[in-house]
Parts: structure tokens; sequence; C-alpha cells
């Protein structure tokens, strides 16, 4: 029997479902991540404007904005909190051992979380009862809170990738310097990242719902603001991500070189290692992946000649078994992949923009814009299966393994049930309550719906629909 067959029978009943239930809710709250940061954003940029130019569509974009925004934090509000006690009923290895230091941007986190609750409430409350730039600033707060709420997060993440500001003594933590548990060595990398991330994702969901509005012939001004203001900020985030993210690959080959093997599904030790499209890794050796030579080392450290550490040299005991390593990098191949085709359509865009200085009506690029959103959802989802999935079998890099952290009572597939309907019945009534606020906005129209403050409902315009939505509109 392999030993990694050997030391997989060792492992805790309870690790599965915990791993099954964290996943899960994980996946389903990062969905709502990008809302809270990267929304709230583009919301405060159609307030400004509204605020600037006296636009009666960009006002009212950011007043419904405004109360999409409310309902996704009602919903973050609901898995965040089941999150959070997932964190010591299921792995009271981690929260006991290390909750001294892993806790701290926790506490943080709950700060920040409070502030925005107060600060959507403000805003939300405060469309027809607030002066207009004392209502914009408490917008801005908004976004700062989450913003703050979320760096908390990534600080405690990147902290069990990289840990520090910790002292041990006989494995148990004595000593916590906060501020460098907080400012761990993956943090700032993983913050710019996932912000960036944020940015794209939302940008590219929210234009998604325009562009289907204007492939079905809503051309009036409204829609096609709405499908400019976010396409714009997720297309000037993507080439950004792509730099970003490439200096993360040579971060990670530095200071995570059992992730980097992982990554690129390295089985040995060596240079000129070759840049491996798909496959998958069985009995230690790459299958049915098209290798393309010597990119690997290149983008490892600029030279074919770069030596890279192989899943041969991780210890034994440690080794992540063939089927992590496949996972990891197939999902960096799709994070890669989908990322791209997103790039694209950024440069499609700028180019068409260049052309026209106008909104583009081309019918493919619509439809091509229409799916952009799932698929950066998809290159997320991606980018934090290779992070958290990456280190395995650590939960705690160098300190704890997954095994020892998890629960090692009762039965966990119950409560992972429980969960699973608790998220099923928040997600529907979320869309439900979408769709209607949708339906109900689309029964009003734009052009005679008066707005807080704001200058007087503009006269219709026959020929808006049949003209493009040009430069001197924006």
């Amino acid at each position: 029997m392999p030993l990694s067959a050997l030391l997989a029978a060792v492992d805790p009943p309870q690790l599965l479902p915990a791993r099954e239930q964290m996943a899960f809710t994980l996946g389903f709250h990062i969905v709502l991540v990008p809302f809270g940061v990267a929304f709230t954003f583009m919301m405060l940029v159609c307030h400004y404007r509204a605020l600037r130019r006296d636009d009666h569509e960009a006002l009212l974009l950011a007043q419904r904005w405004s109360k999409v925004a409310a309902v996704l934090f009602a919903v973050g509000a609901v898995s965040g909190t089941v999150l959070s006690f997932e964190l010591g009923l299921l792995w009271p290895g981690l929260m006991g051992r290390y909750g001294a230091a892993f806790g701290f941007p926790f506490a943080y986190e709950g700060l920040f979380f409070f502030l925005e609750a107060v600060f959507v409430a403000i805003y939300i409350y405060g469309w027809k009862r607030l002066p207009p730039w004392p209502h914009f600033c408490t917008g801005v707060a908004v976004t700062l809170a989450s913003v703050g709420g979320t760096a908390s997060v990534i600080a405690a993440n990147s902290w069990m990738n990289q840990p520090a500001g910790i002292v041990l003594s006989h494995g148990r933590v004595v000593q916590v310097f906060p501020s460098k548990v907080f400012f761990n060595g993956a943090f700032w990398w993983e913050m710019v990242h996932m912000f960036l991330a944020a940015y794209i994702v939302a940008g590219f969901m929210v234009a998604g719902v325009y562009a289907w509005g204007l492939l079905k012939g809503r051309r009036d001004r409204y829609h096609r603001l709405g499908f400019l203001v976010p396409f714009t900020v997720a297309s000037i985030a993507m080439p950004l991500q792509f730099l970003v993210g490439d200096t993360i690959a040579r971060q990670v080959f530095e200071r995570e070189p059992a992730k980097f093997a992982a990554i690129e599904m390295v089985p040995r030790t060596g240079d000129h290692i070759p840049e491996t499209l798909g496959g998958i890794f069985i009995d230690g050796k790459v299958r049915y992946g098209l290798p393309v030579p010597d990119v690997a080392s290149v983008l490892a450290a600029f030279s074919p000649s770069t030596t890279i550490q192989g899943i041969d040299a991780i210890p034994p005991a440690v080794r992540p078994d063939d089927r992590v390593v496949s996972f990891v990098h197939l999902a960096f191949d799709v994070m890669v992949g989908t990322a791209s085709l997103l790039l694209l359509m950024a440069l499609w865009f700028g180019w068409l923009w260049w052309r026209r200085r106008e909104v583009p009506v081309n019918r493919w690029f619509l439809r091509a814009a229409s799916v952009c959103g799932p698929v950066a959802l998809l290159s997320l989802w991606s980018g934090w299966v290779v992070t958290e999935v990456g280190r395995q079998p650590w939960t705690v890099v160098g300190l704890l393994l997954t095994r020892d952290a998890v629960t090692t009572v009762g039965n966990l597939w119950p409560l992972f049930a429980t969960v699973l309907a608790i998220y099923l019945c928040v997600g529907v009534g979320a869309v439900l309550v979408l769709r209607a606020m949708h339906r109900r906005w689309l029964r009003e129209g734009t052009e005679a719906v008066a707005v807080p403050y704001g200058p007087e409902p503009p006269a219709p315009v026959p020929a808006a629909s049949e003209r493009g939505f040009g430069a001197e509109d924006v």
C-alpha cells in the first residue's frame, strides 16, 4: 500500500465532512465579498458623478445599487456568522493552539463589520433625509469599512500560509506580536490580489446584467451607463491583476516551494522545468499534460536554468497526495485561463471605445460581456482553491497539520446538512428579493422616476435608443 494511503488511513472520520462544509461555506461567502468591497465603490462612482454633473440616471443607479448592496450585505452577515462558528466547532485544534494569533485579525474584522452595518443603515436611510454631500460621505464609510474587514480576513488567511509574529514554547503560543501577525510575509500580496479580484468579479457581474439588457433592446442612457461604469472598472483592474499575479507566483516560488511544486505539477527537483498545461498527477508522474519547455523555470526566476523544488523534495510524512497535486494544478490552469479570457475582453472593450468613444453595441461583444460575470467568478473560486488546497496537508504551514486541527468528536454530516439547508434558504431568498426588485424597476422605467435631491427627470429623447452612447454622454 502506498505511504499516502497509509497516512490517509489515520485521518479522523470528521476530517472529510469538515473539509466539505468549510469548502462549501467559504465558496458561498466569497461570492459576496466583491460586492461589499467593489460594488459599493462603483455605487459611489455613480453617486459622485450625479452630484458633480446633476446626472439623473447616475443618481438613480446609485440609489438602486445601494438597495442591492444592502440585500447582499444581509446575506453576507448570515453566511459570515456561520463561518465564525465553524472555526470553533470544526477546527478546535487551530483555535485552541493558535487562537491567540489567528483570532487577532478576526477581532478587527468584527469591528469593521459593525461599522459597515451602521453606515449601510445610515446610507440607505439617508436617501431622502440627508443633504447630498454628507450622505455621500456615509457611503464612503461603507466602502472603507468593507475594505478593512476584508483585509482583516486576508491577514488571518495569509498568516496560515506564512505564519509569523508568535513565540512558541513546548508547542504552545507564549507571546504574540500583533503587527507581525497581521502584516505577515504573504499579507500584502494576497490583499492586493484579492482586492483586484473583487473589482474584476463585481465589475463584470454587474456589467453583465446591463449587457443582457442592451441585448434585449434596452439601449437607453440608464442601461448604457449601468454597463459602462462597472465594465470600465473591471477592465482597468484586469491588466493590473496579471502583473500582480505574476509577481505573486515568484513570491510563492521563493517562500512556499511545496505549493509552487503542486501548482506547476513538478514531480522531481530540477531545472529547465516545463509549464504543463492540463494533465493529472498519478503515482508521482505527470500524465496527459501538454508541456511547454522551460516556461515554468522562466516564470519562477526569469531563467530556464532556474531550479524548482519538486514533489519528491517534500518529506513523505507531509507530502500532498496525487489528488491534491492534480486539483491544485488544474485549479491554477482554470484561474489563468479564465483570467486570460477576461483580459481579452478588457482589451476588446478598450479598442472599441478608442475607435468610437461609445458603449459598444456590437452584439457579439455584448453576448460575450453578458457571460463575463460567471467566468470571473469561476476564476475567483479557482484562485482560492490554489490558496487553500495548495498548502495541504497543513492548516498552518509548518506548524499544524489539518488532521490535527479538526475536531474528533461527533458525526459532522448532520451539521453539514443543516448548514446546506440554511444557505439554500438564504440564497434562494436573496435571489427572489433581487428578482422582485428588478421587475419593479423595469415597470417603473427610468426617465419618469424622481430621485432624491437630484435634477428633474429628463425629457424623453425618442432617438436615444438608436444612437451610440458616446463620450459626450459620459
